[in-house]
């Protein structure tokens, strides 16, 4: 089918071919042009990783505003369950691991999934959102019954929605996720402050941010994170300039460093840690949970990361950023509600977007798009966000500072 946002030719071709089997399904969704009652439950679909779901954190901040009557659930993959539990206004928040998401091959089978839709359906929602553009999960959508569904067609599987949109591939995550939460609102009685959605944010628990003070105590200020790893080997940076950057940060301005990562990610944080002999360094690594990170992330002072969902965690708590981006495009992925200094090369190639499967030269070190990003740029980042004061606090987060400003409306 024309116009489907779909990389691969073969996977494309499929899509584009099923696209075709279930046209006639679109022929018999009735009136979907009038508008319907207030709803009284409303499913979100959040089913990506952790950083997909925090980009779509205004959008559901604005769901809640568009129909103030309506109890708002919101379904996740399982590892983002902690994460979803924190945004405020959410009713019930059920999981589903679609096994093109899950990692490590643990997502549910289709029977599994069937199963969960088919719950949704005795559940009794009155309209169902899709923030993913993709056919499996359009899918899902209408096995929920639900008789408004709202998603993209450009995924594929558009017929099964009652209400589908183009996703536009040059705007945010987050501009099109609020985008579609409008249109679905503007087929509903919402109520005409829809428009006026504060940003979101997460709520870090008061155990977790205790923790976490109880873990930085001793360790004096300023406090600046250093998060290694890139998650994928197409946004990885070198771990000898992460090194270098701690260690300057420390002679410069006398910071202490805070090193995060998964307990995967161990081997990285020991191999930067193992070069910062003399620094005040706190090794975090595989220590915390998502939600007790959320509340270390919040009481740093400044976070130096790659493109990664803890940088996306760090800006829904408000921490200021420097953010590394190689292959993906920071207009469509950078991090929101959070001061940013989003810092990236411009080759010809890039953004290519292909973070899950680079090309071949990209493969086995560190790929250009990265390995262009050099140290000084990134201390000077930091040491602009160190430099400002007062310190911005938790509440009101200021204007979004990056290479591309990026406005979530």
């Amino acid at each position: 089918m024309s116009g489907l946002q779909i990389y691969a030719p073969r996977e494309r071709a499929l899509v584009g071919a099923a696209d075709v089997v279930l046209r006639p399904l679109g022929w018999f969704r009735g009136d979907v042009t009038a508008p319907a009652r207030s709803p009284s439950r409303v499913l979100l679909l959040r089913l990506e990783r952790i950083g997909d779901l925090l980009m779509t954190l205004d959008a559901i901040a604005l769901a809640r505003r568009a129909w103030p009557g309506a109890t708002i659930d919101l379904a996740v993959g399982s590892w983002n369950l902690p994460l979803a539990q924190l945004i405020p206004g959410i009713g019930t928040v059920r999981t589903v691991d679609v096994p093109w998401l899950a990692r490590d091959g643990r997502g549910d089978a289709w029977s599994t999934l069937v199963g969960r839709a088919r719950a949704w359906k005795e559940a009794g929602y009155d309209i169902v959102v899709n923030f993913e553009p993709d056919i499996r999960t359009n899918a899902l959508a209408w096995l929920s019954g639900a008789p408004q569904r709202h998603g993209y067609w450009t995924g594929g599987g558009g017929a099964l929605l009652t209400h589908a949109l183009a996703f536009d591939p040059t705007s945010h995550v987050g501009v099109n996720a609020t985008r579609l939460i409008r249109a679905a609102a503007g087929s509903s009685s919402a109520t005409p402050d829809v428009e006026s959605a504060a940003r979101a944010r997460l709520a870090v628990p008061p155990d977790a941010t205790a923790r976490a003070r109880a873990r930085l105590a001793g360790l004096g200020r300023p406090v600046v994170g250093v998060h290694v790893s890139g998650g994928r080997e197409s946004k990885q940076w070198h771990l000898d300039r992460f090194a270098v950057v701690a260690r300057q940060l420390a002679e410069t301005r006398g910071a202490a460093i805070v090193l995060t990562g998964s307990d995967a990610d161990r081997p990285m944080v020991a191999a930067v840690e193992a070069r910062l002999d003399g620094v005040r360094v706190l090794n975090a690594a595989g220590t915390v949970d998502l939600v007790d990170l959320a509340g270390l992330l919040s009481e740093l002072d400044v976070l130096v990361t790659s493109d990664t969902g803890p940088m996306h965690l760090a800006a829904a708590v408000g921490t200021p950023l420097v953010a590394l981006f190689g292959p993906a495009d920071p207009r469509r992925y950078g991090p929101i509600g959070s001061e940013a200094h989003v810092l990236r090369v411009d080759l010809p190639c890039s953004p290519c977007g292909q973070v899950r499967l680079p090309p071949e030269r990209c493969r086995g070190h560190v790929p250009d798009c990265m390995d262009g990003i050099q140290v000084a740029a990134v201390v000077g980042a930091a040491l602009a966000l160190l430099d400002k004061s007062p310190r911005p606090t938790r509440a009101g987060a200021p204007a979004l500072e990056m290479t591309y400003p990026l406005e979530i409306k």
